[in-house]
């Protein structure tokens, strides 16, 4: 049995398009479950779970993707356990190659691919021209960080178990589970073929709001160290002059097509760069971490006093 978790908030017509991605799912030879773990939106999915039946629907008033999927493993009844997030569409396939993978019992935690969705695939916006050569860089992050993305991920029950449960609001939870199963001794292996696709975001606001998130999170795991400030402000540097070197990487990506995607790619890696750049630089000089890490769910925290 594969139990599919997805955690939600706000976002009915895309947590309806995943389902039915779900339901259409070709080749799969095991039953598997599918729980939708609601983390506090104005209006609970009734409707949209009970268009595809056998969805159960949960709730998680503690705000956080990581708790949310906490809540769906508690009910969950698979040996494997398989989390993607609402907003996301599964390829085909993407349930069948996580049971294929799974019959060699040598496998513990697989990740997939992730990659944008474009609405227009002859004329991409300059989000989704950027995104899609810089954001779910799954294959690197496992190779390179020992961890793969929550929203394409499929584990064993008992490795779960083993690892414990994802973190809260307050951290990276796909990185941090991630880097402690590997220190439980558990690798994660990449998956190609198991895909699934993710719309690019429509404004730089909700990007912007994302880099927030991770870069509270950087910056919290920098400043326990000694000398933080003078590391952090040369990271600070090396993130804003980056663009430059970036050009290579984009030319060559093979998820861009003509010279217009790439530049807008371009484009938008320098603005979102040197938006990364002002926030670690308001970081360094007393903005609070704790305050922009709290974005998933930004309507059920409480007040948050500055960081010391």
């Amino acid at each position: 049995m594969i139990s599919v978790i997805i955690p939600h908030l706000d976002q009915p017509e895309l947590l309806s398009t995943c389902l039915a991605s779900l339901a259409a799912q070709t080749g799969v030879r095991q039953p598997y479950e599918i729980i939708v773990v609601d983390n506090g939106s104005k209006q609970l999915p009734t409707g949209v779970c009970a268009a595809h039946p056998g969805t159960v629907l949960l709730s998680e008033t503690v705000p956080g993707p990581g708790p949310a999927r906490n809540r769906g493993v508690s009910k969950a009844t698979g040996d494997i356990l398989a989390f993607i997030d609402a907003d996301c569409r599964a390829s085909s396939v993407w349930l069948s190659e996580i049971e294929r993978q799974f019959a060699d019992s040598s496998v513990t935690i697989i990740g997939g691919d992730v990659r944008i969705g474009f609405e227009d695939p002859a004329c991409p916006t300059l989000l989704e021209a950027y995104e899609s050569v810089y954001a779910y860089r799954m294959k690197e992050y496992i190779a390179k960080q020992g961890f793969t993305g929550t929203g394409n991920l499929a584990a064993r029950a008992n490795v779960f178990a083993a690892v414990g449960k994802f973190g809260g609001i307050d951290i990276a939870e796909d990185r941090d589970w991630g880097q402690r199963a590997l220190s439980c001794g558990y690798q994660t292996r990449y998956c190609p073929d198991m895909i699934v696709f993710h719309p690019a975001r429509k404004t730089f606001a909700e990007l912007a709001r994302k880099w927030q998130r991770h870069t509270a999170h950087d910056f919290a795991r920098v400043r326990a160290r000694r000398a933080w400030w003078p590391r952090w402000m040369l990271r600070t540097a090396a993130v804003a002059l980056s663009p430059a070197a970036e050009w290579f990487r984009i030319g060559r990506s093979d998820r861009l097509h003509g010279i217009r995607a790439r530049l807008l790619a371009f484009t938008g890696l320098t603005l979102i760069r040197c938006y990364r750049a002002a926030i670690m630089l308001s970081l360094a000089f007393g903005a609070s971490a704790t305050r922009m890490s709290a974005q998933w769910n930004p309507a059920s925290m409480p007040a948050l006093p500055r960081d010391s």
